[in-house]
């Protein structure tokens, strides 16, 4: 069966110089006199040549800025005046021809005399020539004339007149914000934004049609490759990787009906694409960038010839950026090298060649900027109230709101009953008057956090709870300041595992100075469907105080959980049928037995509709994969022929308006504006070319698309053929969506406690940490 794919297959990553070399290379391929900062500015502005040298390199400097230089022949005369070079062995040339002709008619002592009243007389006309303006300057005009004078002011100690009318540049910072703080964007509730135009669209079409290419992709691919996306995708067929769901074959098949010949697959057009390819794959696979030797191993896979060229010319294009990591190897020695010792026999230090992303890269970069500000400008405020505050308290929540009184960042761990803990912190922080804020992945948690929230208030809900989508994008949630930042003190991102890089970022970059941050989670869930695992690189990097809970969930549900958690599936005494075991012996038994819990057995015995009940499978494909189970669980719970799609009014469905993202909802009804949902009591309409491609029906999902949200019941189906996609996190994570209620389609026999005892989460390569020990050198 075809299960959700958890990871991709590890692609890996070219090798080449760092960024620095590579920018001094590129420098170095520059003609000379074609270099702005080359060496004839440096000639100019450092040689002994006076104005000439100096009108040179200026007059260089007007070709860099677009003004036209003037004639160098003036300035280069000036500069022999005012050198004293030149000028005085021409005033020596003439002092000598008129004493020669003085001599026929004077005695030699008045022809002497005559000579040096001669050259008494230039000494002064010089001295006086130097004082005044200088008159071989005087027909320039404009740029070479203001260029002039600047130069002469510069000789006589004056401040220098300003050279172009232009205003200056503004001067660079120290240390530039990678990603510039978000600004709201305005949108229309609950409508997706218009696609491309119709006219790029039909333009795109005739090319897929030509290239024997599905045409139903022509809003995607025009979408993808913005405008003349027809001809950059009839010039570079491979293009088309661009879009999700295309494979390299597809693309090559779509190559070859468009170039004809022209086709072959050592196109270095089909080694970039191939390479953007593996890594996009790789992101969807959670890695933010690639160690080389994987990728070049995968662009072999892939059919490409030369893959050390493929990934230099997808360096050049700049599809990918490369970088180099140290490596810090365990037990190396960090002390200083004795003073004897010659500093160049010193080993490098190893590093690690990566290439990723420019969208992934520069996140994870601003990430770790951002996190360094965060930790690095906390407020010193009302020390006293917080201790007062944290004295209030008990156990975990207690060692919270110290840790947050403190500390700019730090990281809360524990289960679903540690919520109670940020919640006592949250209410703390309204007590002292702070604009504090939480934000969850999904609406569900929202809710139950905004519950949890109205109890420490002593409120009947919970204000200032959001979800992470409505907070970045100012649907929901405190608003920003003029400059971009969120209008809060204290921000509590919930369900701190499902931050992938980019949300991440874009939340701590949207923190003002001096606000705190708290990200708290449980470590042992499914980490983000988008790259990066970012609340495990903070675990893992140690830069803040990490506060672990001590409430451990409660009841049979919670103490199978929280064996999972630690590689243990404990046989738990459940009086109650809190958890229910179901063995079937195939796929299709699978299947029938889901739909008879949910429909009948979990209301009848547990007073639990069918409406309240999620159904969780590994994977989308396959017998008893999403697409097989909503099909029978449709025909049972909401029968009809699916008008619009596939879907009827009623159908529950789970629309996904970006990846990694999943809104449980329901359909209201169809018109020609597309289908109309209602997630989570909002309404939203989906064009309808979009459908397709977002909506899915909702009575099963992958543990993926459930994390976050929990339900008063849960059946986990676990057909035979899944055994392979099972790994701790995924059980862990479909288990605890339960709340009072767990049956168990079991036909995996004992692959289901080898995976919880030796299937940890896979590896996902990032640079996070890394990037914060240059950040926050002094980690603690």
């Amino acid at each position: 069966m075809s299960t959700e794919p958890e990871t991709t297959e590890d692609a890996g990553a070219p090798t080449t110089a760092d960024p620095e070399t590579q920018d001094a290379s590129a420098a170095s391929a520059v003609p000379a006199e074609n270099r702005g900062d080359g060496t004839d500015g440096a000639d100019g502005a450092g040689s002994e040549t006076g104005a000439g040298g100096g009108a040179s390199a200026s007059a260089g400097t007007d070709d860099r800025d677009g003004a036209a230089p003037e004639d160098d022949g003036g300035d280069g005369g000036d500069g022999g005046d005012a050198n004293h070079g030149d000028g005085d062995t021409a005033a020596t040339a003439e002092a000598g021809g008129v004493g020669g002709e003085a001599a026929g008619q004077l005695s030699e002592a008045e022809a002497e005399i005559a000579a040096q009243q001669l050259e008494r007389e230039r000494i002064e006309r010089r001295k006086a020539e130097k004082a005044g303006p200088i008159d071989s300057g005087a027909k320039l005009s404009g740029t070479a004339a203001d260029l002039l004078a600047a130069v002469r002011a510069v000789e006589s100690g004056e401040k220098p007149v300003a050279v172009f009318s232009e205003p200056a540049p503004t001067p660079r910072r120290a240390a530039p914000e990678p990603v510039r703080r978000p600004q709201p964007v305005a949108a229309a509730a609950g409508v997706l934004a218009s696609g491309p135009a119709p006219d790029s669209v039909e333009a795109v079409r005739q090319v897929l049609a030509d290239g024997g290419a599905p045409e139903a992709l022509a809003a995607q691919v025009a979408t993808a490759l913005g405008e003349g996306a027809d001809e950059a995708l009839r010039a570079d067929p491979w293009q088309l990787l661009r879009i999700a769901g295309v494979r390299p074959e597809q693309a090559d098949g779509f190559a070859r009906a468009l170039l004809g010949a022209d086709c072959a697959p050592d196109d270095e057009r089909r080694g970039r694409a191939v390479t953007g390819w593996l890594l996009e794959q790789a992101a969807l696979a959670g890695h933010t960038a690639l160690e080389m030797p994987a990728l070049t191993t995968a662009l072999a896979q892939r059919g490409v010839p030369d893959p050390d060229a493929a990934v230099q010319s997808a360096l050049a294009e700049g599809e990918a950026l490369v970088f180099q990591d140290a490596v810090d190897e365990p037990g190396a020695a960090t002390g200083r090298r004795d003073d004897t010792q010659d500093a160049e026999e010193e080993e490098p230090r190893p590093v690690r060649i990566l290439v990723g992303l420019e969208r992934y890269a520069l996140a994870e970069e601003s990430l770790a900027d951002a996190l360094a500000r965060v930790i690095n400008s906390v407020a010193k405020d009302a020390a006293a109230e917080w201790e007062a505050a944290a004295a209030s308290a008990t156990g975990s929540a207690a060692e919270l709101i110290r840790a947050v009184a403190g500390h700019g960042l730090v990281l809360h761990t524990g289960g679903e009953a540690a919520r109670a803990e940020p919640a006592t912190l949250l209410g703390a922080a309204h007590a002292l008057g702070l604009r504090a804020v939480a934000a969850c992945h999904t609406a569900d948690g929202r809710d139950r956090f905004g519950a949890a929230l109205g109890v420490a208030l002593g409120t009947a809900g919970g204000a200032g709870v959001v979800t992470v989508a409505g907070l970045l994008s100012g649907a929901e949630g405190p608003g920003r300041d003029p400059e971009g930042a969120l209008d809060l003190d204290l921000l509590v991102l919930l369900d701190a595992p499902q931050l992938d890089v980019e949300s991440a970022a874009m939340a701590a970059e949207s923190l003002p100075d001096g606000a705190r941050l708290v990200l708290s989670g449980d470590p042992a869930v499914l980490w983000s469907a988008g790259p990066g695992r970012v609340f495990a690189d903070l675990l893992a990097a140690r830069v803040c105080p990490q506060v672990a809970s001590r409430t451990p969930d409660p009841g049979p549900l919670g103490e199978l959980v929280s064996g999972v958690g630690v590689g243990e599936l404990n046989q738990v005494d459940a009086p109650g049928k809190e958890i229910v075991i179901v063995p079937v012996r195939d796929a299709g038994e699978a299947v029938h037995r889901t739909v008879q819990l949910v429909a009948d057995s979990v209301p009848r015995a547990f007073g639990v509709p069918a409406e309240q009940t999620v159904v969780i499978t590994p994977g989308h494909g396959g017998a008893a994969g999403t697409r097989a189970l909503n099909a029978a669980l449709k025909e049972r719970l909401n029968p009809g022929p699916g008008r619009f799609g596939g879907f009827d009014p009623g159908d529950r469905v789970v629309h996904s308006p970006g990846p990694g993202r999943a809104l449980p909802g329901q359909v209201v009804k169809a018109d020609t504006d597309g289908l109309h949902l209602s997630c989570a009591g909002e309404p939203v309409v989906v064009p309808r070319e979009r459908v397709e491609q977002s909506v899915r029906h909702g009575w099963a999902l992958t543990a993926h698309q459930a994390v976050g949200s929990r339900w008063p019941a849960a059946v986990v189906v676990l057909p035979g053929d899944a055994a392979q996609a099972l790994s701790r996190p995924w059980i862990y994570t479909a288990f605890g969506r339960a709340e009072r209620h767990l049956s168990v389609v079991h036909g995996v026999e004992q692959a289901l406690p080898k995976a919880v005892a030796e299937a940890p989460a896979k590896p996902r390569t990032t640079r996070l940490p890394t990037l914060l020990r240059t950040q926050v050198p002094t980690a603690g």
